[in-house]
Order: structure tokens, then C-alpha cells, then sequence
């Protein structure tokens, strides 16, 4: 075979589509996606993922970003990220800043808990009114889903309660040295201070379902993206929303599988009780669903932040596409 003939067949086969690469360096770009850090729930994604080979048949090739969620509309805009995760409250805030991010796939269901010391007499939220309790930044995703929960039973958080803002490792301290009452906390924490002997004393998915007649966990954070970056890859979009209800199913299907990744989890070897707890505990915290139930949640989230100020109205758009 001449060189031209060479050229001319290997043209024709690029054109179709069809050379080993032609197409392929396109359509499996690197996703930068965001990663949460050990002591995070999302921190199972990647673990689980290579474990289970989730994404071989996607054609998509991901790149892990261990990235600060306050930072993250940044990156976004910056595109120094692709595809991170924000919740409802924090995300409206943003669209009504001008923000032009969307959720596109499910990521975590809440998995809020409040905690107390297991020797305290309290047994639930209620009675906590005017006690002290810890919890994340007024502004974060888990004070503001606790809130809302809360209030659709007659708590109000910041009327009922002396609610100090703080990190969760500054959070952690004040629990341990009976500064507070009580914690509101995200898990694996959650699971691991019960497997010191904490109790838990109620599940802010539950007092959303009992408060809605819902019976799903519902929504904390989905993937997310700028409109731009979505517009452009809807396609690969689609294929992130895949892959994660395949991770949330695979959780919940094989539950046991958070045992041997504890460690990504944040948990030390020698936590032996919290690492038997995660099981049962973590499995319902990712999510498998995007779809209208879903949708119907968020807009209820939504109006409510707006009932309870968190808001000051609701965004003008939707804050979700169907990948």
C-alpha cells in the first residue's frame, strides 16, 4: 500500500469515525468532578466506582477533584471544576444571584442526624427547646435542611434552640466536652460518635417524611454544572446521572461494601462498632433517583426556605434539568 492510498483510507475511516481515537479523544475528555474529603458521605463515589467498575461501559473518564465546597461555584466558573454538587437552599441563593449553575443528576439523600450523649435524658428534638446545639454554618446545606424539616413540625431552630455555628471539628469538641446538648451532624460523623456510645435521637430524613407523608429520603445535593458546561456536554451529562443512580443502587444492594472502604470514609481500623453500623446506616444516604419525585421535593424545599426567611424569594427559574 503507497502512501496516498495510505492516507486516503485512513481519512475516509477518521470521517466515518471509525479510527482507533478519532472520536474517542472527544467524547472521553476528563470530567473534573468533585470529590468530598475523608469524613465525608460522598467520599464512598470513587471507591465504589473502581470497586464495581461503574463507569466501563459509559465511555466517560473521570478526574477526581478533592474540592472545598466553598469554593466550588468558583471552580465552577472558573472551570477549574466540571461537575460538582449543591443543594437546594444554597443553590437558590445563587440563581437568585444570577448564578446560571443546574442540578443535571442525584448524589446524597439527607442524611442529617441529631445526636446527644447517650447517658442525656432527651429523647427528641423537641426536647431540646432552649438548649444548646452545634451544627455547620448557618449558610451550609445541613443546618438549613434541618431547619426546614424541623419546622414542619413546630421547631423552629433558631427561635426554640441556642444554635452555635461552627466546623464540624470545632462542632465535635464542644459535643465531646458537654458544651452542648446536642449536635446536628452529617454523616459517617453521625455513625461514628453512636459507635462511641452517643444515641441518636432523630433522623432529619424522618421528620421530613413524617412532616410530608413522603416515604423517600429526601434530597440534599445532586451533581451540578454551569448551564454553559451542561448545554455543551448533555450527552456525557446524561452518563454522570447514570453512573450515579448506579452508585446509590449498588449501595443499597450491596450494603456490605462500606465496610471494607471505612477507611475513605474517614474511619479509623480500630472503630470497629462504627464500621459494623455503616451498613445499615450509610446505605440509604446516596441517592438512585432523578426524576419528578424528586423535583416535587426540591420546589418543597424551596418553599418553605421561603416561608421561613431563608429565602427571600424563590428563584425565577428551575434549578434542575432531566439529564
Amino acid at each position: 500500500m503507497n502512501r496516498r492510498h495510505f492516507l486516503q483510507l485512513t481519512g475516509g475511516v477518521a470521517a466515518a469515525g471509525l479510527l482507533p481515537g478519532a472520536a474517542w479523544a472527544q467524547d472521553n475528555k476528563k470530567i473534573r468532578i468533585t470529590l468530598p474529603s475523608a469524613g465525608s458521605a460522598g467520599s464512598a463515589w470513587r471507591p465504589i466506582v473502581e470497586r464495581y467498575k461503574l463507569d466501563q461501559d459509559l465511555g466517560i473518564a473521570l478526574e477526581w477533584v478533592t474540592a472545598d465546597p466553598g469554593k466550588m461555584q468558583v471552580q465552577l466558573s472558573a472551570g477549574s471544576l466540571d461537575v460538582g454538587v449543591f443543594g437546594a437552599v444554597g443553590l437558590a441563593t445563587l440563581a437568585n444571584r444570577g448564578s446560571d449553575i443546574v442540578l443535571f443528576g442525584p448524589a446524597l439523600n439527607n442524611h442529617g442526624r441529631w445526636i446527644v450523649r447517650g447517658d442525656s435524658g432527651f429523647q427528641s428534638p423537641n426536647d431540646l427547646k432552649g438548649k444548646r446545639i452545634a451544627t455547620t454554618a448557618e449558610t451550609s446545606e445541613t443546618y438549613q435542611q434541618a431547619r426546614i424539616a424541623a419546622s414542619l413540625s413546630g421547631l423552629d431552630l433558631k427561635k426554640d434552640l441556642q444554635v452555635i455555628f461552627g466546623s464540624p471539628t470545632a462542632n465535635l469538641a464542644l459535643f465531646e466536652r458537654g458544651d452542648v446538648d446536642g449536635i446536628i451532624t452529617l454523616e459517617p460523623t453521625a455513625t461514628r460518635l453512636v459507635g462511641r456510645g452517643a444515641r441518636e435521637i432523630a433522623r432529619v430524613a424522618d421528620l421530613w417524611k413524617q412532616a410530608t407523608g413522603q416515604t423517600d429520603d429526601p434530597f440534599l445535593v445532586g451533581l451540578a454544572a454551569s448551564r454553559a458546561w451542561y448545554d455543551q456536554n448533555r450527552a456525557t451529562a446524561a452518563k454522570l446521572a447514570t453512573l450515579f443512580e448506579r452508585i446509590g443502587t449498588t449501595i443499597a444492594q450491596h450494603p456490605d461494601s462500606l465496610k471494607p472502604i471505612a477507611a475513605d470514609l474517614g474511619i479509623k481500623a480500630d472503630e470497629r462498632q462504627a464500621i459494623d453500623l455503616l451498613p445499615q446506616r450509610l446505605a440509604p444516604t446516596y441517592a438512585s433517583k432523578w426524576d419528578e419525585s424528586v423535583f416535587a421535593t426540591i420546589d418543597k424545599q424551596i418553599a418553605v426556605a421561603v416561608q421561613l426567611g431563608l429565602l427571600d424569594a424563590a428563584p425565577a427559574r428551575k434549578l434542575y434539568v432531566k439529564a
